[in-house]
């Protein structure tokens, strides 16, 4: 790594785990998101989501909203770097899964193909495999909690067991279900209760 990339990643890790809102250095940041790979993240401005499920708008804006709750809980993590991380870069997938299917914008399989494109995004700036694995392997399950709790056949709930710590996996599908105009805290906090709650059996059998 070279010390341009060193200095920048360094700054941006800084912001993700020290400022009150992230987004605002994110929104901030200008031309600079113009620049590889942050030029990932910018394409996110141009990902367009449903009305009904994210009024919020565009990916860009949902990603700032979740960056920024993962803010006020990542004292609460096991990880905040890996936390912090893996909110900015949960829908970096969305891009090139985003498509108008019988006339709803749909992202299937992001999650999977989000994952893929956060390695790339990541061994630009650092060799730390732990870390990178670690992020990776939170997006790649950041989906689970609806699939679990709607008992939908997509994930792999004993994978993401072996794979992610519980605890911080809940926390980033919290995260992800408050960034959203309109969200109902009550609702989306019972919501990851009960994802706790579902995680800590499973493990037990795992």
């Amino acid at each position: 790594m070279n010390q341009d990339n060193k200095l920048m990643f360094n700054n941006l890790n800084n912001h993700l785990l020290h400022d009150k809102s992230p987004s605002d250095y994110f929104n901030k940041l200008g031309d600079e998101l113009k620049n590889y790979p942050l030029s990932m993240i910018n394409e996110l401005k141009n990902v367009k989501q449903s009305p009904k499920y994210h009024p919020e708008g565009n990916v860009w804006n949902h990603t700032m909203m979740v960056v920024d709750e993962a803010a006020k809980v990542r004292n609460h993590s096991n990880d905040p770097k890996v936390l912090m991380w893996a909110a900015l870069l949960h829908d970096i997938g969305k891009p090139e899964t985003t498509k108008i299917r019988r006339g709803r914008i749909t992202s299937y399989d992001h999650d999977i193909h989000g994952a893929k494109i956060s390695r790339k995004f990541l061994e630009y700036y650092t060799n730390d495999e732990d870390f990178i694995q670690k992020v990776t392997n939170m997006v790649k399950y950041h989906m689970h909690m609806l699939y679990v709790l709607k008992k939908l056949p997509f994930g792999n709930t004993r994978q993401m067991l072996q794979e992610t710590d519980i605890h911080d996996i809940a926390l980033l599908c919290r995260c992800d279900r408050l960034g959203r105009l309109g969200a109902d805290i009550e609702e989306e906090e019972n919501n990851y209760r009960a994802f706790l709650k579902v995680l800590s059996g499973a493990n037990t059998e795992v």
